[in-house]
């Protein structure tokens, strides 16, 4: 009874000093999202200037802050900092890690924007961005989280630690997949992917699809647009091979399972490169991308040969030039039980917190998450989001924010060994 009036103590001092922060941690959240950390890839100045400020300030704050620079020759910056710091519990071989992502994709279409998606606007409390949701909101309460912990000097059942990696809009190689294959966590260690969510915030990913994007080119010939039986419309055929690709995924993968957000496998074109420029030109090139979320009963294995099927017949019928490439392949690891020490954690911490019990759920987005539980570490997904990730004007309600962090603040004090 002692043990848990005192957990209630806590639980209502994190509240209170994380409301009294309120205009500091805005503040903070305001500076950050005006350093444009669009990834490289994606034709952005990368995530060095945003990570330095985030080092200064933790280090400001008395954190030992940790910095893993991955070389990447591939643009002017040449390196991708992942940046880490943490507080101490008493058992140190285990850590309790809070990982959000420090890049944001482009804004897409300007015009599409009431406002500077880098000049962050603060409206009947909601703060619009570029990256304010994605993943600005959950790096800000997670980090703020741990500083929280750190003031008020609570015993600790075992390590909390907080990272903003790099990469992950594209792939996490210079990110995760780098930490995870340099053993930068532990067999013990429990992890908190807060990157996708609900605006009820009661949603706990614990399971994510097969993720594949492939890529196929059509050459054709290219001719003037008033004598096309000389030439060979590499658009046309691409057009007829995507629909074909697309009745094909809708046929043929019809299993349904109730616990994703999206019952079913999803198989969408998206991308399509330009080809040539006027009118009157048949295009003898063509380029397009799908993005496919599989359920995890059905192979990648098995898609990309039905795919691959597909390609050779059009290829065959057409007399003409068609590759396939594959862009990304993630396929989905096994699913983090609802039972586990992490989910159960986090589930009663947003108890705590809202006063409403949570669910357990998958998702067909992709996060770090699935990487983790790829090694075998029990991994959750969660946080309190509109969910707009990459839509223009896309904000965070800073209300959200606030009740995240004191659900992550609370998580450690909740854990049966504190």
């Amino acid at each position: 009874m002692q043990k848990e009036q005192q957990s209630d103590e806590i639980a209502s001092k994190i509240s209170s000093d994380i409301d009294h922060d309120q205009a500091e941690i805005q503040d903070f959240f305001v500076k950050m999202l005006r350093i444009n950390s669009v990834n490289p890839r994606m034709g952005g100045p990368g995530e060095i200037e945003r990570a330095n400020f985030i080092q200064s300030y933790l280090a400001a704050e008395g954190f030992q802050v940790e910095r893993v620079e991955v070389p990447d020759e591939g643009y002017a910056g040449r390196v991708r900092p992942n940046i880490s710091a943490k507080i101490e519990g008493e058992d140190k071989s285990k850590t309790l890690w809070f990982l959000a992502h420090s890049d944001t994709v482009p804004e897409g279409s300007r015009e599409l924007w009431s406002s500077d998606p880098f000049d962050p606007v603060i409206e009947n409390g909601k703060i619009f961005a570029r990256g304010a949701e994605d993943n600005g909101q959950s790096l800000v309460s997670s980090l703020f989280a741990l500083r929280e912990l750190k003031e008020i000097n609570a015993r600790l059942p075992f390590n909390v630690g907080f990272w903003a990696v790099a990469d992950e809009e594209f792939g996490s190689e210079y990110g995760v997949k780098y930490l995870l294959d340099r053993n930068y966590f532990g067999p013990k260690d429990l992890i908190v992917v807060p990157d996708a969510g609900t605006p009820d915030g009661m949603a706990i990913e614990i399971a994510e699809k097969n993720l594949l994007w492939f890529k196929i080119t059509t050459r054709g010939k290219q001719v003037h647009a008033s004598t096309p039986s000389r030439g060979k419309n590499a658009h046309r055929i691409g057009m007829e091979l995507s629909l074909e690709l697309d009745r094909l995924f809708h046929e043929k993968y019809t299993k349904k399972d109730g616990m994703y957000d999206d019952p079913s496998s999803t198989f969408e074109p998206t991308k399509i490169e330009p080809n040539v420029p006027n009118i009157n030109t048949v295009p003898g090139l063509d380029v397009f991308y799908f993005d496919c979320r599989v359920l995890p009963e059905y192979s990648l294995d098995d898609v990309l040969s039905e795919i691959n099927g597909a390609v050779q017949k059009s290829k065959a019928r057409n007399n003409v030039e068609i590759t396939l490439e594959l862009i990304n392949r993630e396929d989905a690891g096994p699913a983090t039980r609802s039972s586990s020490e992490v989910a159960q954690l986090l589930g009663r911490a947003i108890l705590r917190v809202t006063g409403k019990k949570p669910d357990f759920v998958g998702i067909g987005g992709q996060t770090v998450g699935n990487l983790f539980r790829k090694r075998g570490f029990p991994t959750v997904v969660w946080s309190t989001v509109d969910d707009l990730p990459h839509e223009p004007n896309e904000y965070s309600k800073f209300s959200n924010l606030l009740s995240d962090a004191k659900v992550f603040a609370a998580m450690p004090l909740l854990s049966q060994t504190a």
